[in-house]
């Protein structure tokens, strides 16, 4: 059962529960609601009101109960944790590996691999913060609990959350640097279109290396839209190498195609500091440059 329990410095002596809940304590406006009716918000032991006033010294704690997720099959794959704290994990995502499992879709997932590695605890719930498709690899966050996914979500799509990628795509931009804006809709099936009626997307794009008929691309996402990457560089006339929806597959790359989260950085909602973790490119992709 999380928990999370703060003691009120002279500072805050004065302050009203709900002031330290949200802002001390990190707890998101959802939850709180909640607690308030289950009475899992205690001060010093005892259930409290969202409008008490607290003193020196006392001691606030929130506890929860998670919700289960649906029932999983643990299925072992590899994948590596970079970097993990109370709250949040990155994980290097392998490709090709969904994120989720789907009962439309047998073998394993990055879900149900975390769910074995973790010895199949009950209750379990994966909660990731960004997605990559099953064919990207590279960074993803994911979170321990509700309250830390939802807080970390936040920041989602603002510069407190960042995320960069290498892409290896046929041929080259036309400007060694720029920034694509147009917007995406939904289109047949899973594919996406650059369409007016779609919502707000921009990519920035800067040319790492280029080869024969190749180039590498370091892009940063300024906003999420399923498949951005992917439709952007092939609206730009150079799709990512491998993507078989976009452009074309290549048997060099099984079931991938050449698109890795290399970076992720964010600011820690619980914390305030910044965390920056990288991946270096797969040497699958790597070999694409110098073929």
């Amino acid at each position: 059962m999380p928990e999370v329990r703060h003691t009120v410095t002279d500072a805050e002596a004065g302050r009203r529960v709900k002031s330290l809940a949200l802002h001390e304590m990190g707890l998101s406006r959802g939850l709180f609601s909640s607690l308030k009716f289950s009475g899992g918000l205690t001060l010093d032991g005892e259930a409290v009101h969202a409008d008490r006033q607290v003193r020196t010294g006392q001691v606030l704690s929130a506890r929860w109960e998670e919700t289960g997720g649906a029932a999983l099959t643990p299925c072992p794959a590899p994948f590596s944790v970079v970097w993990e704290d109370a709250h949040y994990a990155v994980l290097d995502k392998p490709a090709p590996l969904p994120t989720l499992s789907s009962p439309r879709q047998e073998g394993p997932s990055l879900e149900s691999a975390v769910y074995a590695r973790l010895g199949c605890p009950e209750g379990f719930v994966f909660r990731p913060v960004n997605r990559l498709d099953k064919g990207t690899s590279g960074l993803m966050a994911a979170a321990k609990d509700s309250n830390a996914q939802q807080r970390l979500q936040r920041l989602l799509h603002t510069d407190l959350f960042i995320r960069e990628y290498l892409a290896v795509c046929c041929g080259a931009p036309a400007r060694e640097a720029g920034i694509i804006e147009l917007p995406i809709a939904r289109g047949n099936g899973v594919k996406r279109i650059v369409s007016p009626a779609g919502q707000r997307a921009v990519t920035h794009y800067r040319v790492e290396r280029t080869g024969e008929n190749v180039s590498l691309l370091r892009l940063r996402l300024e906003t999420g839209r399923t498949h951005q990457i992917r439709v952007h560089l092939s609206a730009l006339g150079c799709p990512v190498l491998g993507d078989y929806l976009y452009g074309e597959s290549d048997p060099r790359l099984p079931g991938r195609f050449a698109l890795h989260a290399c970076a992720l950085s964010f600011v820690h909602p619980f914390t305030g500091d910044t965390v920056s973790l990288s991946s270096p490119l797969p040497e699958a992709l790597a070999d694409l440059m110098d073929p």
